[in-house]
C-alpha cells in the first residue's frame, strides 16, 4: 500500500518488523534519530494489530470504547516489535495543555500497566535509560527532541493550542533546568500529522497565531481561504517555535506523512470524523 507523500519534506522509512507469531508491525522511523545512537524511538502506523472495527488495528488509545483486551494486545506487539518492556512505557494525559512532566523510574508502566497519577500532561521528559516515553495523536503533532550531549529525552504532543502555547519550546526549557540541556545539542523529529492542505481553522485559531508568532512567518503559516477560514501550517509553527528556541535548523527533520492524506494508513481526526483509533510515538534512551 503506497503512501501520499507531501514534497519538501523528510521521508521516514518503514520497518516491517516480524514478531515471534510471524505477525508483521510496521513502525515509522526518522534517520535523524538513529543516527544519534543513544535512542530507540518509532511512530505507529494503524496496522499489525488486532482491534476490529474503526479501530482496525493497532489501536493504542484505551479511551476510544476499543475492546481493552485488543489494546493490551496491541501493546504486547508494539513493545516487542520495537524491542522494550510494556512495564516500562509511560503514557502523557494529554488535554492540549503546555504542561511538562519529568519522568523517573517511579514512573515505569503509568497509563498502560499501572494507573496515571497526573493529569493535563502533554510532554514527557527524562534522561533514564529504558524508560519508554509516550503521547498519542491522530492529527497533532509528535515532536521528539534527542540531547546528544546530556543523553535526554522529551516527546511532545502538540496541537495547535500546544503549539500556540510553544510546548516544543517549554520542554527544551524544562530538559535545560533538569539536564543541563543546550537546545544546539538538540536534534528534533516532527512526526506524522495533519498537513496543511488538510487543516482548515477559524479565525480565532488564526488570530491567536498571529498574536504568538512574528509577522515575517504568517504567509507560511496561515493561507486565506474565501469561506473565511483558514489553512493552518504545524508543521511550520513547530519548525519555528523549534529554531527560536535555540534547536539549528539541520537538527530538525520533519515528516512527509500527513495523517489526512493517508486515512487508510494513520489514523486521523478529521478524516474519519472521530470515529477512529489513535497513533503513538515511543521515545526511549538506551542502556
Amino acid at each position: 500500500m503506497d503512501w501520499n507523500y507531501k514534497q519538501g519534506r523528510s521521508i521516514p522509512y518503514e520497518i516491517n518488523v516480524t514478531l515471534a507469531d510471524r505477525t508483521e508491525v510496521p513502525l515509522l522511523q526518522f534517520d535523524l534519530l538513529n543516527q544519534t545512537g543513544i535512542v530507540k524511538h518509532c511512530f505507529t502506523t494503524r496496522q499489525g494489530g488486532v482491534s476490529k472495527g474503526i479501530f482496525e488495528s493497532m489501536n493504542l488509545g484505551f479511551t476510544r470504547g476499543d475492546d481493552e483486551r485488543a489494546v493490551n494486545e496491541n501493546y504486547d506487539r508494539l513493545s516487542e516489535a520495537l524491542g522494550i518492556w510494556k512495564e516500562n512505557i509511560v503514557l502523557a494525559k494529554q488535554t492540549h495543555t503546555a504542561n511538562v512532566r519529568k519522568v523517573t523510574g517511579e514512573d515505569r508502566g503509568k497509563g498502560v500497566v499501572r494507573e496515571r497519577d497526573y493529569d493535563n500532561v502533554d510532554a514527557l521528559v527524562t534522561n533514564e535509560p529504558e524508560i519508554v516515553l509516550g503521547i498519542f495523536m491522530a492529527d497533532c503533532v509528535p515532536v521528539c527532541l534527542v540531547d546528544t550531549r546530556k543523553k535526554a529525552i522529551g516527546l511532545v504532543h502538540s496541537g495547535w493550542r500546544g503549539t500556540v502555547q510553544r510546548i516544543a519550546g517549554k520542554t527544551l526549557e524544562i530538559m535545560a533546568k533538569e539536564y543541563g540541556t543546550d537546545p544546539a545539542d538538540v536534534v528534533a523529529a516532527i512526526g506524522p500529522s495533519i498537513c496543511q492542505d488538510c487543516y482548515e481553522v477559524s479565525q480565532d485559531v488564526a488570530d491567536a497565531f498571529d498574536l504568538e508568532f512574528s509577522e515575517k512567518y504568517r504567509d507560511g503559516l496561515l493561507q486565506a481561504k474565501e469561506n473565511g477560514k483558514y489553512q493552518l501550517n504545524l508543521w511550520k509553527a513547530n519548525e519555528i517555535v523549534l529554531q527560536e528556541a535555540g534547536v539549528t535548523k539541520e537538527q530538525i527533520e520533519t515528516t512527509a506523512l500527513c495523517t489526512c492524506c493517508n486515512p487508510k494508513r494513520l489514523y486521523s481526526h478529521r478524516a474519519s470524523n472521530g470515529k477512529r483509533g489513535t497513533l503513538a510515538a515511543f521515545l526511549a534512551l538506551k542502556p
